[in-house]
């Protein structure tokens, strides 16, 4: 029995010593699905490279993360980040701060924040609307493969190799894509559907010719309504230009208008200039005359009003945005303005040739080059994106304050009031499926309408491997932006006096700054992408 006694203390002692070695990892419970440790010393992941040690989170820190959008002013957003930041604290030692690049002016901005040397931490990124490559190209951004494996492992583990090949710059990773969301983010206006039934529209609005009738209307019965309370600071001829060409939007920024373009779905590596084209003088010349119809204001490129505050007040009967701002907005108007049915007319309607699925890296988040805590940034992103507690915080604020969850779908609480209980954080850089709860707030019918339209004419992305080394031509398309924003916004608005002899000018402008030089190198470029892609 001694001899017995003997081994059965010895196999006590052994299984305290493996347990005290596992708590000093920590503790992997809770709803933590990726395993990470929970403890406030050090924090590892359950799948962490071979041989790895755990991390050390001994030192507190604050992390920034760069969005886009103007901060909220009613208080709730702090009360859900300091939320957030409890579990940031118990998981990681460190604290979120959000930093907003607001929509005045935000691409000067954005570009002016990275450019700077301020050390940002996180920032969200976009390679179709936030000059991705362009930043990249500039050294504003970290490179991630030896970061990635060790400090956010589940998002690592989760996104496919062929999914990371887009994410690189020269080899590199430098930006973490949202691969894993869905949504249709292509631009159309939104107009009422009972005034368009008043002006005797009875089918979907399928051109601008069809919108002009619509604005006329307005103008001629609503003498309270300003047909479109436009603002200068929003360009359209990229959406007229999928209205009446077969082009193809490129993933090159040349500031307000796009100044370059693919020819076609089956000419996709041809390179062409829409404002080089006639497609630019119609649309110069129909704005023209819907600034003389006085669709919108006169002083329209100094206008700083909330157009969609105005539509949902019955002041304007046009807006613009992507569908999924639509699905919202169709909810929010059933109950603002009763009956008015609003309506979308999606650019691409026009010819349907030239609608292509969204690019996985239209949003998504970078490390900024000069990041003083690179490490803990990735553990926060790598806990925004696959922690679903704060998940949800984050992208729907406190449930019982901001929505409740019935059927499986999101609901506003009894009591609930838009202007003190609204929250919005902007976090366009890491959404999933697998954590969004569906809204009553999103029209129900979507799927049907316009999404069954889309399916019925998208083709897939094709330049997500494109990255444009804008080295050979960065004085040139410097120049090139610096005219578009200089004389866009009058052209767009029929405030530029006649509209050929504008246009004429503001080719001529591009030409003095380099447009045909880049052209040339963009085009050189496109042929290289070619032969990767088709071998």
């Amino acid at each position: 029995m001694s001899n017995l006694k003997k081994v059965s203390a010895l196999l006590i002692a052994i299984l305290m010593i493996i347990s005290l070695a596992a708590c000093a990892g920590g503790n992997s419970g809770g709803s933590n699905e990726g395993g990470k440790n929970e403890g406030t010393g050090n924090t590892g992941s359950t799948n962490k490279p071979e041989g790895d040690t755990a991390v050390d989170t001994s030192k507190f820190v604050k992390i920034s993360y760069v969005v886009l959008g103007n901060k909220p002013t009613n208080g709730q957003f702090e009360k859900v980040m300091a939320e957030v930041n409890k579990k940031m604290k118990e998981k990681i030692n460190a604290e979120l701060e959000w930093k907003w690049v607001e929509w005045a002016d935000w691409q000067t901005k954005y570009n002016l924040l990275l450019a700077s040397g301020e050390p940002v931490d996180l920032i969200t990124i976009g390679t179709d609307w936030l000059d991705t490559w362009g930043n990249a190209q500039r050294g504003a951004f970290m490179n991630l493969d030896e970061l990635l494996p060790k400090y956010a492992p589940q998002t690592f583990t989760s996104i496919p190799e062929e999914d990371w090949a887009e994410s690189k710059y020269k080899g590199n990773i430098v930006l973490i894509p949202e691969n894993d969301y869905t949504q249709w983010v292509n631009h159309g206006f939104f107009y009422r559907g009972d005034w368009a039934k008043e002006a005797g529209i009875t089918e979907p609005i399928k051109d601008w010719e069809g919108i002009a009738t619509y604005l006329q209307y307005i103008k001629d019965n609503k003498p309270d309504v300003v047909p479109w309370d436009a603002v200068a600071q929003t360009s359209t001829f990229g959406g007229f230009n999928q209205s009446y060409s077969d082009n193809l939007e490129l993933p090159i920024s040349t500031g307000y208008l796009p100044v370059f373009a693919a020819k076609s779905f089956d000419e996709k590596y041809t390179v062409v200039s829409p404002v080089f084209e006639d497609t630019f003088v119609k649309f110069a010349t129909m704005m023209k005359d819907w600034a003389d119809k006085g669709y919108w204001r006169e002083d329209v490129l100094n206008n700083k009003n909330d157009v969609r505050a105005a539509l949902r007040a019955g002041l304007t009967g046009l807006d613009q945005h992507h569908t999924q701002t639509f699905g919202g907005l169709r909810v929010t108007m059933d109950k603002d303005q009763p009956g008015s049915e609003l309506q979308m007319f999606p650019f691409n309607r026009t010819r349907g040739t030239n609608l292509t699925e969204l690019s996985i890296t239209h949003g998504g988040t970078s490390v900024g080059a000069h990041s003083k805590n690179p490490e803990r940034a990735l553990m926060a992103y790598d806990l925004i994106r696959n922690d679903e507690e704060i998940y949800h915080l984050i992208n729907y604020g406190m449930e019982g304050v901001q929505y409740e969850v019935k059927d499986g779908k999101r609901v506003l609480p009894e009591g609930y009031d838009e202007t003190n209980d609204a929250f919005y954080a902007d976090f366009w850089g890491g959404r999933v499926d697998k954590f969004e709860i569906p809204s009553i707030n999103t029209w129900d019918q979507i799927e049907e309408t316009l999404y069954a339209e889309y399916d019925a004419i998208k083709k897939p992305y094709p330049y997500g491997q494109f990255v444009f080394d804008k080295t050979p031509v960065e004085a040139e398309l410097t120049a090139i932006t610096q005219v578009s924003g200089e004389m866009g916004p009058a052209i767009t608005y029929g405030k530029a006096g006649d509209p050929v002899k504008a246009v004429e000018e503001f080719r001529n402008k591009l030409k003095t700054a380099g447009y045909d030089k880049v052209l040339a190198e963009l085009q050189r470029q496109m042929d290289e992408y070619k032969k990767l892609i088709e071998g």
